[in-house]
């Protein structure tokens, strides 16, 4: 049985490697349009969205680390705290810079210029980043993972940060309605900055407890 164990745990932690090497390239590329199309476009907003990808890029190479260790039982607690300290750093990066952009678009009063590959981009991120959470969630339950749970998290912030940027190019092309973006912004800051602290904190899940 113990046996069985094992090698389920290890078909579990081959699936979340794969998650993370999706989850990397994935973001490597929104992140590179993004950029490209937020400047571009002159859109703080959308350079906004693909710093955050790359952000995300880091927190997925952290969890592979974290995945690749998985053997290591007596180490394993240990890891798995660094790596939801790691993520904790990523969720709090992310919340200053949202609160900054927000802020700065707010005072300049800047819109964003309407973006076609913004727009299908953000649309096309609401589809994706669900599905990815909800696979990362299966994983860090199942290994016992606080740090796949956040980084499930994480996926699940990028769909709100998708809805944000998406109602902003849209709101704004459609009606002018230039401040609708920043504001989303900064209310999204104090949940994104919650999460980091509790990975700081090295905080577990509900239902995670290393394995």
């Amino acid at each position: 049985m113990a046996e069985i164990a094992v090698l389920e745990r290890t078909v579990v932690v081959r699936h979340g490697r794969r998650l993370e090497y999706f989850t990397i390239g994935w973001h490597a590329l929104e992140g590179l349009v993004a950029v490209i199309a937020g400047a571009i476009a002159g859109s703080v907003s959308l350079v906004g969205f693909g710093i955050d990808s790359f952000i995300e890029v880091t927190s997925g190479s952290v969890l592979l680390w974290r995945m690749s260790l998985d053997a290591d039982v007596h180490r394993r607690e240990r890891n798995e705290r660094r790596s939801l300290q790691i993520v904790g750093v990523c969720f709090l990066c992310l919340a200053a810079y949202i609160a900054y952009e927000s802020a700065t678009d707010l005072l300049s009063k800047r819109a964003p210029e309407h973006s076609i590959p913004g727009i299908l981009l953000a649309s096309v991120s609401l589809v994706v980043m669900p599905l990815l959470s909800r696979a990362k969630r299966r994983v860090g339950h199942t290994l016992g993972s606080a740090a796949m749970d956040a980084d499930a998290r994480q996926a699940e912030f990028c769909t709100y940060l998708s809805a944000i940027l998406l109602a902003g190019l849209l709101l704004n092309a459609v009606f002018g309605l230039w401040w609708a973006d920043p504001v989303a912004g900064l209310v999204m800051v104090p949940i994104v900055a919650k999460e980091g602290i509790a990975g700081l904190q090295g905080k577990a899940c509900d239902h995670c407890s290393v394995r």
